[in-house]
């Protein structure tokens, strides 16, 4: 195994925050990252200025302590060098040292998921004595919380539903609350928010927890694999406020399925709170058990929409205020009329800024400069180009109906068909192998990657497919002009 140097282990580090944060964020505040050392497990990366390192630690730091991990080993640590004076020679700035802040204590009595708790001998196994005492951990991010959620036409009825949840806990007509919609429209936010307001308004006597439909899975599988599925279970039940985020990814998932459908049932009867988010309809959610489909539908599904101009300048105005600076109205709407699709675009847009006034050491932002440094950004998000369309563009191509390569079926047409939408996909797109494996049916990410190789094999030998890939390409090239 070769050494690493502070380069390649920075590098190896780049590589996995790239797959966990959104493009823009990434280029906005870890490209302009330069390592400078790695001694003794410790590595010391050079950040533009103060404000850089402090947001870093606010916003990624766990992200960070686990990439290090990864990297480096459990003994890994993370030092910043702060850039206080810049020069135009590198050897000449200058830097002061500081280490990334220590993890908190771990509480024994703290639990985060079911993996973390431990009951020790247990005479029935279905009974875990004393789980209502534990101090459950919600992981639900304070600052997802109503007050920063700013409401408009495009959300009113799911923050309504919300609200309502929040005063009365599983003890109203929208259990389960269904809430579903596009990336970055606020989901996860407004779904935390119930869980915040419960808390603050409650305190311990409400069990929340917030929970990703992928840690559920794994959570299970490790239940299964150490013999403690029905600890799994007990430990689920108990919980009076149970928040799941992207239950579409349960897709195909049998057993995550079953054991949910089990849970869902006896937390249903017990009068808990169940909330859910998709990215997408109950009905439209492939590849889920019917009997689950139903019981999604039992309380409120309710969809949020991309919000319109009004909401889209006030969620900049708070987004604005949350970071410590005011913005000329000019700038909020021209960000407004230019970036229409998602929230977290507004967010990136707004970042930026922040990321690019601390390393110019920009005092006031006017629109000359908003424009400048978000003319990349504006293009792109008149340029994107969806799964959806491309499947279109192939199968137009083909001559096939569009649902075919989202179908289980093996025909030679329909599978070179969808190897090749999907091939598309992942050139064209910033989703994940498993987002597009998803839109195409359900399928898991190993589908996706072997049908990239297979066109890319195509392409080296058969000069008819470099032909059709050509003359797609063309075609989404034009249509994102």
């Amino acid at each position: 195994m070769d050494t690493l140097t502070a380069e390649s282990a920075w590098s190896e580090c780049l590589e996995i925050i790239q797959d966990n944060i959104s493009y823009q964020k990434y280029k906005s505040w870890f490209e302009p990252i330069n390592p400078v050392k790695l001694e003794n497990d410790t590595l010391t990366i050079q950040v533009p200025s103060q404000f850089w390192y402090e947001w870093l630690e606010e916003h990624y730091y766990n992200m960070l302590r686990s990439t290090i991990a990864k990297v480096l080993g459990r003994e890994g640590k993370l030092e910043y060098s702060v850039l206080v004076e810049k020069s135009d020679r590198m050897e000449d700035n200058r830097s002061v040292m500081l280490p990334q802040r220590p993890s908190p204590p771990n509480n024994p009595q703290q639990v985060n998921t079911f993996s973390d708790y431990h009951p020790g001998k247990i005479e029935n196994p279905f009974v875990i004595p004393g789980i209502k005492k534990a101090n459950i951990e919600s992981n639900l991010n304070s600052n997802y919380v109503f007050e920063r959620y700013i409401e408009g036409d495009c959300n009113r009825l799911a923050r309504s539903a919300a609200m309502a949840i929040s005063e009365n806990p599983g003890k109203n007509s929208f259990n389960p609350l269904f809430v579903y919609g596009g990336t970055g429209l606020g989901k996860t936010h407004l779904i935390q928010s119930i869980g915040n307001k419960i808390k603050q308004d409650f305190g311990d006597d409400f069990a929340v927890m917030y929970v990703s439909s992928e840690t559920f899975t794994n959570e299970f599988v490790q239940a299964i694999r150490n013999n403690r599925a029905s600890e799994f279970t007990t430990f689920y039940r108990n919980i009076d406020v149970l928040i799941v985020d992207d239950i579409q990814f349960f897709s195909g998932k049998e057993k995550t399925q079953e054991e949910f459908f089990h849970i869902f049932n006896a937390l249903h009867q017990d009068g808990k709170q169940i909330i859910l988010s998709s990215d997408r309809a109950p009905k439209d959610i492939p590849d889920i058990e019917d009997r689950l489909i139903s019981r999604f539908s039992w309380g409120l599904s309710a969809d949020l929409q991309i919000p319109e101009y009004e909401t889209r300048f006030a969620i900049l105005e708070r987004k604005a205020n949350d970071n410590g600076i005011t913005l000329d109205p000019n700038i909020l709407e021209f960000i407004a009329h230019n970036f229409k699709s998602n929230v977290r675009d507004l967010e990136g847009a707004i970042i930026k800024l922040l990321a690019t006034a601390s390393l110019k050491h920009v005092d006031e932002i006017d629109l000359t400069l908003a424009k400048n440094v978000l003319k990349d950004m504006v293009k792109s998000s008149h340029t994107q180009i969806s799964i959806e369309s491309i499947q279109n563009y192939v199968c137009e191509h083909f001559g096939i109906d569009t649902n075919k390569v989202r179908e289980k079926t093996r025909k030679q047409e329909i599978v070179e068909a969808r190897q090749i939408a999907m091939f598309l996909s992942k050139k064209y797109t910033k989703s994940s192998l498993k987002t597009i494996g998803l839109q195409f049916g359900g399928r898991d990410h190993s589908t996706v990657i072997h049908a990239i190789s297979t066109v890319e094999e195509r392409l080296s030998t058969s000069p008819k497919h470099k032909r059709i890939i050509s003359e797609l390409e063309q075609k989404i090239e034009v249509a994102s002009l």
